[in-house]
């Protein structure tokens, strides 16, 4: 909203400093700020609340350390992401943007179904919560409505160069000279460590014949349930100690952050020779909000948390990186800089895989780890949370960083 004043104030009476708000950059580190301050402030009262209307976790009894201490803890934060996300990226963002607006959809859509799932665990009575089968109708609901758009919409469109590298244009802005660029609508993404590093989905349909693109709706949609779904549930997964979600969540934002950045800028898209994609740059407004609502929830959600996101954090953090991540055309590298979501939900996969089999042919279930997810196998070792947590950042650092050199690394 502000950028709008800000823009009237400007062109009508060309007021000095107003055109600052035209730099992505300048509403960022604004959205940034101001989104540190909400989440860390404002989250007390919100957990506060939370304590008086009896928001307490139930604890399953697992046999793990220190268990028993958290029972009664105040769950539901992710209210405090959510808010602290929303409230800037309403005042300093495009709210015209289509990836904006996919994006705070998106926000709230996995918002309400993990507060359904957290009001039922709390107020119901049931450890349950939201049967698994509604949870994935709404993750899967949240895909066709992204995909459809994304495929859909004129207004998400990718670079295409003109046929030739001598075609040039000056930008009136910036005086700078960059190639003459066609935007067009495509299912181009993005494969990480290739050179000619650009696949399109409708090639998977190629075999059909001739007009084989205007199906590639079949491919591209389905793709895209099937990353919010299971994004989504891997930070679910990975929400079960003190911090762990919400620290290597805010590292993989982070790197989106860059990659949004570039991508959404003709000179930088340009130089480093990737993907150009029209006014994708605009969600590094949100990406900034979003990291200060991670970064100020964990001031509360440090060991000994003070209170838990429950499914009503988790759940919008997944589908929000997997969101920014297809809209940027990086899916592909969600392995990487997802790693931790990816191990996570994969040590889940393998254990329940390999109890039944074992069970099928030995009558009796083994067991691959000692326990499932992963993070609760080393805090069955012995480890502390603590140290399970930072060792988790350290790795998710290293492949965020690693997910980033792919940008030259072909």
């Amino acid at each position: 909203m502000l950028y709008y004043l800000f823009e009237y104030l400007d062109k009508t009476f060309d007021l000095p400093g107003t055109g600052v708000f035209q730099y992505i950059t300048f509403r960022s580190a604004l959205a940034f700020m101001l989104s540190l301050l909400l989440s860390t402030i404002y989250g007390k009262r919100i957990i506060n609340f939370l304590r008086n209307q009896q928001v307490g976790e139930t604890v399953r009894e697992l046999g793990l350390a220190g268990q028993n201490e958290k029972a009664g803890t105040p769950t539901m934060g992710g209210l405090i992401i959510i808010f602290a996300t929303l409230v800037p990226v309403l005042l300093f963002a495009k709210l015209h943007n289509i990836y904006i607006v996919l994006l705070i959809v998106t926000t709230l859509w996995m918002g309400v179904i993990g507060f359904v799932d957290d009001y039922i665990k709390i107020f119901k009575k049931d450890k349950q919560g939201l049967k698994g089968i509604f949870k994935v109708i709404g993750q899967v609901g949240l895909g066709l409505i992204v995909g459809s758009v994304l495929y859909f919409s004129p207004n998400v469109t990718v670079r295409t160069d003109i046929g030739t590298s001598d075609v040039y244009r000056v930008q009136s802005t910036t005086s700078v000279i960059v190639p003459a660029l066609i935007e067009e609508k495509s299912t181009v993404t993005t494969i990480p460590f290739f050179k000619n590093n650009e696949f399109d989905y409708a090639e998977l349909l190629a075999w059909t014949g001739e007009g084989y693109e205007k199906w590639a709706w079949l491919i591209f949609i389905p793709v895209v349930i099937f990353i919010i779904t299971a994004v989504s549930n891997g930070a679910n997964l990975t929400d079960g100690i003190d911090g762990l979600a919400a620290g290597t969540s805010a590292v993989s934002v982070l790197a989106l952050g860059i990659f949004t950045f570039l991508s959404g800028n003709i000179i930088f898209s340009n130089y480093l020779n990737i993907m150009y994609i029209p006014n994708s740059g605009e969600m590094t407004v949100f990406i900034s909000a979003f990291v200060g609502a991670l970064i100020g929830f964990l001031w509360y959600n440090s060991f000994p948390a003070s209170v838990f996101m429950g499914d009503t954090g988790s759940l919008t953090i997944g589908g929000i990186i997997a969101v920014l991540a297809i809209a940027v055309r990086k899916e592909m590298l969600i392995v990487l800089f997802c790693g931790i979501f990816l191990a996570e939900s994969a040590s889940v996969i393998i254990q329940v895989a390999y109890f039944k089999y074992t069970k099928k042919r030995f009558g009796e279930g083994r067991r691959i780890f000692l326990m499932s997810p992963l993070h609760h196998h080393y805090q069955k070792k012995g480890y502390h949370e603590s140290k399970i947590v930072t060792r988790f950042w350290i790795v998710a650092i290293m492949l965020a960083i690693l997910s980033i050199v792919t940008l030259k690394l072909r």
